[in-house]
């Protein structure tokens, strides 16, 4: 059940000016239909690191209704889907933390067994050097697949 009064989340939302999520994209926007933005995050450790940033403010997943939380993660599982096709990681880490940051937002991460903190967190201790590159036209390729996915 949304516990927010006001109005609906697809609807206006007054902006809290002290959170970087609601003052900045949180990183190069790829994709956004209003309700929520597909950014990339652009982590030299980590590249293809996406987050699904939902535009309005909100804290946490049940503030949502059930038909938006399906929406955002809807989003989420397409970010996975094609981060996973375009660069064929070991696995891809999903985690919605807010701690830092209390704005609903999802990390969608690569993972590679030669990347600095594998098989640790990307927020864990750096275990060594190394990483991967990212294909040529990546980024044209994921915008156009978010586009495909997303506004059909």
């Amino acid at each position: 059940m949304n516990t927010q009064s006001g109005s609906p989340t697809t609807g206006h939302q007054p902006q809290i000016t002290s959170c970087p999520l609601c003052l900045q994209p949180g990183g190069e926007v790829l994709w956004d239909d209003g309700f929520a933005r597909v950014v990339l995050a652009g982590d030299a450790d980590h590249p293809g690191f996406c987050r699904v940033i939902l535009n309005a403010h909100r804290k946490e997943m049940t503030d949502l209704p059930e038909i938006e939380r399906n929406r955002l993660m809807g989003t989420v599982f397409v970010v996975e889907e094609l981060l996973r096709a375009l660069l064929q990681p070991e696995k891809i880490n999903l985690a919605s933390l807010g701690n830092a940051v209390p704005h609903l937002h999802w990390h969608v991460i690569p993972r590679y067994a030669d990347d600095p903190h594998f098989p640790g967190s990307v927020w864990s201790e750096r275990k060594k050097d190394g990483g991967h590159a990212l294909p040529a036209g990546f980024v044209r390729t994921l915008r156009q697949g978010l586009a495909e996915a997303l506004n059909a």
